[in-house]
């Protein structure tokens, strides 16, 4: 039972991540809603993770497909931390 709670937890945790992501991407294109108490919240939040793809990945001309990016690599993760508690569950059952 417990182990269905630490799973819920953690998929509850990535997906708030996701859609903290989501929406700091759609505020980027209004400059009014950056400049809110959220938009400087998310900013804080989202930008150090987002900071790594844009490092590695240039903008295509007006278009930064970094937060895509960074979004699949965000579930991969999840994914990937999922099956680890998993394996780590069955070894103690």
């Amino acid at each position: 039972m417990t182990f269905f709670i630490i799973l819920g937890y953690v998929s509850l945790a990535f997906r708030i991540y996701s859609f903290m992501l989501i929406a700091y991407i759609l505020m980027s294109w209004v400059p009014a809603a950056q400049n809110s108490a959220i938009g400087r919240m998310l900013e804080k939040v989202c930008e150090p993770y987002l900071g790594i793809f844009r490092k590695f990945i240039p903008p295509l001309g007006m278009i930064d497909i970094s937060p895509i990016v960074a979004i699949f690599m965000l579930n991969f993760i999840e994914r990937g931390l999922v099956i680890v508690i998993q394996k780590i569950f069955l070894m103690f059952v």
